[in-house]
């Protein structure tokens, strides 16, 4: 089906004779591609696992585990042995962003090998996003909204979609133990190079500081909260995303969330009425080696608006996003959290969801003098089609929310619809 806005072609899901024999590159810091394999393989498909480093290689423990200890420069020819040896039908990835997912991506469209990539879900909350191709500035999701209504016309409803929990400690703790089992095996990988900007010690030391204060923030945090509420102050959330997010690399105009803080508070202050405040929403994931807070302040001084910008460094973005006049996102998956609040939403970068009718078109300056509320029916049916075509319920960070991901991820991947909860 053509795409009118970008002159793309959006193809049905393809699904290769059964069983199938699956690669899974780079997952998510975690046990998700474990449970996936073990998942895949009692589906009856074969499943292979290349391990980039020593944290991808304790998460898996699997049979078909392939160690890659060879440059970014070989790993072209290599993938494509391994694709061959294997007969390879479908790659998975999470985040096709990274170096090595970015050069798989064109090798497999070249093979003609289906590509399957997680990411966090577009919709949020409870939901994961499994895409084929890739996501975000990478996807083949058109970009017009009649498309979106008319597809969602031809579609049942959604089935019934229950919450699933999620746990900070789980996900820190997977951190620390990937990352340390990376670093002490460096030694048998010689040639890996993290696609995050920063070693993984001077990361670790963040989150040391980070949890360290973790109580104090968190107050800090409810008492500007009660203020905002106390006061019935009139605001802005600007909800911040990771330094190191290829989101941010690849497909926005920035270098980084500096240079993103720095844009949106110096348009704040130039056209912002004086009585509407900006609140800067700390990413809940951000790794605090960098001081945002003071970064976004600084800013905020030369501007003359110090006295209007809050930061905001702990706390549920939902009840947050629910009382904004308008959201600023780079990119962020929590935009369809305010959309779906009814909350005007403006889009700095390239987002899947960034759609006449749904987020504003107008530019950042006027923004915020007359921000537009997403029409409710066409955010409904985007909403819809998405979950039909590349959304599946559940989580990453707590038993039930895995369990619920590969439950679905599995039946989407033999071209079954989602299952009943």
């Amino acid at each position: 089906m053509p795409d009118s806005s970008t002159g793309a072609t959006v193809r049905p899901a393809r699904h290769a004779p059964f069983p199938r024999s699956v690669l899974l590159l780079q997952g998510l810091m975690g046990p998700l591609f474990r449970k996936l394999g073990q998942g895949l393989m009692a589906a009856g498909h074969q499943v292979h696992k290349v391990n980039f480093n020593g944290g991808d290689r304790a998460f898996w423990r699997l049979p078909g585990g392939i160690d890659y200890r060879g440059t970014l420069a070989d790993w072209p020819a290599a993938l494509v042995g391994i694709i061959r040896d294997h007969a390879i039908t479908d790659v998975i990835l999470f985040g096709d962003c990274r170096d090595h997912h970015i050069i798989a991506t064109r090798v497999c469209r070249d093979l003609g090998v289906t590509v399957h990539v997680f990411e966090e879900g577009y919709v949020r909350p409870d939901w994961v996003t499994l895409e084929q191709g890739g996501v975000n500035g990478h996807s083949q999701l058109p970009r017009d909204p009649d498309w979106y209504r008319d597809m969602a016309a031809t579609l049942p409803p959604v089935p019934v979609h229950n919450r699933v929990h999620s746990s900070f400690v789980r996900r820190a703790t997977e951190g620390v133990i990937y990352n340390a089992a990376d670093l002490l095996t460096r030694w048998h990988y010689p040639n890996w190079s993290n696609h995050r900007p920063w070693h993984p010690l001077i990361e670790a030391a963040g989150w040391a500081r980070k949890l360290l204060r973790r109580k104090h923030r968190e107050t800090q945090a409810a008492a500007l909260l009660e203020q905002i509420a106390a006061r019935q102050h009139r605001y802005f959330l600007f909800p911040l995303q990771l330094d190191s997010d290829a989101q941010i690399r690849l497909h926005s105009p920035f270098a980084g969330i500096a240079d993103a803080l720095k844009l949106v508070i110096e348009s704040f202050a130039a056209h912002a009425s004086s009585d509407v405040r900006l609140v800067v929403k700390e990413h809940p994931l951000d790794n605090w080696v960098r001081n945002w807070e003071q970064e976004a302040l600084d800013v905020a001084s030369r501007c003359g608006v110090a006295d209007r910008v809050d930061y905001l460094a702990w706390g549920d973005i939902e009840a947050v996003a629910q009382g904004a006049l308008g959201m600023v996102t780079i990119n962020s998956t929590s935009g369809t959290l305010g959309l779906a609040k009814g909350v005007p939403v403006i889009v700095l970068g390239h987002a899947v969801y960034d759609i006449p009718d749904i987020t504003f078109q107008d530019g950042l300056d006027a923004f915020w003098q007359q921000p537009s509320q997403p029409d409710p029916a066409t955010f409904a049916a985007f909403r819809r089609v998405l979950i039909e075509r590349c959304l599946i319920p559940g989580g990453f960070f707590s038993e039930e929310a895995l369990n619920k991901v590969v439950h679905h991820a599995i039946a989407r991947f033999d071209g079954r619809p989602l299952l009943p909860e």
